[in-house]
């Protein structure tokens, strides 16, 4: 194409940007959405094969969304003419940078080179190579980000040393591998991104010679060596990270571009743990003096201190222990009460209905953790029993006998089952101290937890913050510290943050904060859980906890179920009587499923995934969508850092699962100010404008049709054939009308257990969506993100 012809189909070229053996660069106009592009004309003389192969890995680019890839938006030929159409970056390429000066410090180097590094992580993960990669292929927008252009030779990855006998690659970036022809692979990659950083670190090019084929044999025989005499900022841990990422042999060198990113960033930004201990110290020894003004809390750190120290120790005797329990005749009493309720009988080994009347025989036979547990639990319910807002108590204090019980049923043997009892139980020592001696302060934390009339609210780590000066855990651990409890313990106490893992948790440590975690979370949801919602919600946390635990989700149920027969008996030989409109109530009602919850679990099962031998064909390609989400998420979290606006949060969540899944059409609904109907708000895709309107989730209809049972449930539900009687018949005659879609995907938000709002997707054909764990945790990733958008817009 002459330059005399300023027209490519509806782009109109203004100017030569660049040029290249393969191709020409022009600045154009694309009237159709009214921006500037930048247009990449391969030239004439290219052969038919090298048309075809160009354009088929520029459509694979083209997939590609994360914000250090420069977008490809369109590929295609007319007229004879094949070209791309990219998004217009306006700034330089980082090779006119370097040569314009003053040379880049080691950080802002290393800056840069993690934002190419991050780009070549989200295409590796969809399988292709750069291997083309160079400071001329790397443009600097506004902001100074680095974004990677140009995979006009980019290749999928190859296992079959075989598939290339080509030299393919710019002389000076080469790897070795690649000079020998080697299949493209991602490490050749990783081999020019540290070439480049060492090429900004010391001012000079690193394998440059005029004959470009002495280059391409020098790399294959010597090593490349990062200059000597550089900014003393360049110091010996950043020198090791580029030297091996320049190192020959593929082996040595660094395995993939995310664990070069990972020791550059490690480098530029130390991860340096803050002493949270100091910095709470104040307000800790502040709250420390106001429980110690209280006549009980010094006899409960007494008796607390003692008992664990007694059970700590080997070489203390069941005589020390018995001793020690025998001193507190309340205690005594309680404790030889539980002891011989049916939950306890089994272990006096055949005694018959003798019972067990001494404490001595109730630790030989029980054990020192299990009457340690025990002791500790009686501990906090006889101070308990004078306060003023003992029903209250009552209610915190059966919670967290319910969380430790579960926890013990939960573990497959003796000695991790009454450990995880203990971390369980103590799991929200903060909160319960607080509501032991702060009630004003605990009844704030409640009010600030609730939603307000806005449906947003702060998350209880937040209020407690925000109202103790500390959170409810820190307070716990402060506390904990100052008994002496012991480092394992202090730990189980922590709450580990995100999903749980999907894959088994080697670690035994790990797996108690994950237990006392999970114990917890399921306590706390049968407590503020109505009982005929309760067993859905029961099951769909097992779910989620299943596979990092090792366990079946029935296990779930069935922990539930003997923990709540404990519980029962535990209160009854206590004495402990409960109004019959207390919420503790729902801690000893049966987990039963009711009519509201009568889809069984192939037809309603929030996180049940088809292996993948038994997925047909599925319509898209599992690790495409993956990184799909993966980048749509990664750039949601740079908007919200940057406080972009709510809406434009959520088009982008909206767009990512549009493309991600292939779906027909993705709607976001969001709950109405009386909280009652969920209402289309936003969406993308097929006449998303005059449809999203149309779905009006009723969350007070009774019974609840499909959608406002998952709702209601919170429950993250894929249906793939809306056409089997038993879910065409709960579909509610909106969604039968027009939308009418074959497969859906459904994925509340919630918040305090109330809905406050809906993610859909749908398909028009039955399977059309297809999930796998991973796709299935970044989308649940991508869900929390709307979440934390909202309550973001409102602080």
């Amino acid at each position: 194409m002459s330059e005399d012809l300023p027209q490519l189909g509806r782009f109109r070229l203004m100017q030569r940007l660049g040029e290249g053996a393969q191709a020409t660069v022009w600045l154009a106009h694309d009237p159709l959405l009214d921006r500037e592009v930048a247009v990449k004309l391969l030239k004439a003389a290219a052969e038919p094969g090298s048309v075809d192969e160009w354009l088929h890995e520029a459509r694979a680019v083209s997939r590609l969304t994360h914000p250090n890839i420069v977008p490809v938006f369109e590929a295609d030929t007319q007229g004879g003419h094949s070209y791309l159409v990219f998004e217009y970056v306006s700034g330089g390429t980082l090779s006119q940078r370097l040569r314009a000066g003053p040379p880049p410090t080691a950080a802002e180097a290393v800056t840069l080179m993690l934002g190419v590094l991050d780009g070549l992580t989200a295409a590796h993960a969809a399988g292709l190579v750069h291997r083309d990669l160079k400071p001329s292929n790397i443009l600097l927008d506004a902001q100074g980000r680095a974004r990677v252009m140009d995979f006009g030779i980019a290749a999928r990855v190859s296992s079959d040393a075989g598939a290339s006998s080509r030299i393919v690659g710019t002389p000076g970036y080469i790897s070795p591998e690649a000079a020998r022809g080697a299949a493209p692979h991602p490490q050749m990659d990783v081999f020019a991104a540290a070439v480049m950083l060492a090429e900004m670190l010391s001012g000079q090019r690193l394998n440059h010679d005029p004959d470009p084929w002495r280059a391409i044999q020098r790399v294959q025989s010597t090593d490349l060596v990062l200059p000597s005499g550089l900014d003393p900022a360049v110091d010996d841990a950043l020198r090791a990270i580029v030297q091996r990422g320049l190192a020959r042999e593929p082996s040595a060198r660094w395995p993939s571009a995310v664990a070069m990113r990972d020791a550059l960033a490690a480098w530029l930004r130390p991860i340096v743990e803050p002493d949270a201990e100091a910095q709470d110290a104040p307000v800790l020894d502040f709250l420390l003096r106001r429980m110690r003004h209280k006549s009980d809390f010094p006899a409960l750190s007494d008796a607390i201190m003692r008992i664990q120290r007694l059970t700590q120790s080997e070489h203390e005797s069941l005589a020390n222990l018995s001793n020690e329990i025998l001193k507190d005749v309340a205690l005594t009493q309680k404790l030889l009460r539980l002891v011989n309720t049916a939950a306890y009988r089994h272990a006096s080994g055949g005694q018959g209905g003798g019972g067990i009347s001494t404490v001595s025989r109730a630790v030989a036979l029980i054990g020192f953790a299990g009457i340690r547990n025990l002791a500790l639990s009686l501990v906090l319910l006889e101070r308990m029993e004078n306060k003023g807002h003992a029903q209250r108590l009552r209610e915190d204090f059966l919670r967290t006998l319910m969380a430790a019980s579960l926890a013990r049923e939960l573990c497959s043997t003796e000695r991790e089952a009454e450990e995880a009892f203990l971390g369980a139980m103590l799991y929200h020592l903060g909160r319960t101290l607080t509501e032991f001696y702060f009630p004003e302060e605990a009844e704030a934390v409640r009010r600030l937890v609730s939603p307000a009339d806005d449906g947003l609210a702060l998350s209880e780590a937040a209020a407690s913050a925000q109202v103790l000066g500390m959170s409810y855990e820190a307070l716990g651990l402060g506390v904990a510290r100052q008994w002496g409890l012991p480092e394992a313990l202090q730990r189980a106490m922590r709450r580990p943050g995100g999903e749980p893992p999907q894959k088994l948790i080697e670690d035994a440590a790990e797996r108690q904060r994950w237990l006392a975690r999970a114990a917890n979370d399921m306590a706390d949801l049968i407590l503020q859980t109505p009982p005929e919602q309760a067993h859905a919600k029961v099951r769909a946390l097992g779910q989620r906890h299943a596979r990092a635990l090792g366990l079946g989700a029935e296990r779930f149920e069935q922990a539930a179920d003997v923990a709540r027969q404990r519980l029962a008996q535990m209160t009854e030989a206590l004495d402990m009587r409960l109004p019959k409109h207390s919420r503790a109530q729902r801690l000893l009602a049966p987990l039963t499923p009711s009519a509201l919850d009568s889809l069984t679990a192939h037809e309603l099962a929030p996180t049940q995934v088809l292996e993948r031998s038994e997925v047909p064909g599925a319509p898209r390609d599992p690790g495409l969508s993956g990184e799909l989400l993966a980048a749509g998420i990664q750039e949601v979290t740079d908007a919200m850092v940057n406080s972009c606006q709510l809406n434009a949060v959520l088009r982008m969540i909206l767009e990512t699962i549009y493309r991600a899944l292939g779906a027909r059409r993705v709607i976001f609904c969001l709950r109405d100010a009386r909280g009652q109907v969920l209402t289309g708000r936003l969406g993308v895709g097929e006449e998303v404008e005059r449809l999203a309107p149309l779905m009006r989730v009723d969350l007070t209809q009774q019974p609840p049709d499909l959608f406002g049972a998952v709702c209601l449930k919170g429950a993250d539900t894929l249906i793939q054939d809306a056409r089997a009687p038993n879910i065409a018949a709960r579909l509610p005659a909106w969604f039968q009308g027009e939308l009418n879609a074959q497969t859906f995907l459904l994925l509340p938000l919630m918040l305090k257990g109330a809905p406050l709002g809906l993610l859909y997707a749908d398909h028009a054909q039955a399977g059309g969506v297809q999930l796998g764990d991973k796709e299935l945790s970044l989308l649940r990733t991508l869900r929390n993100q709307a979440v934390m958008a909202f309550r973001q817009a409102t602080t």
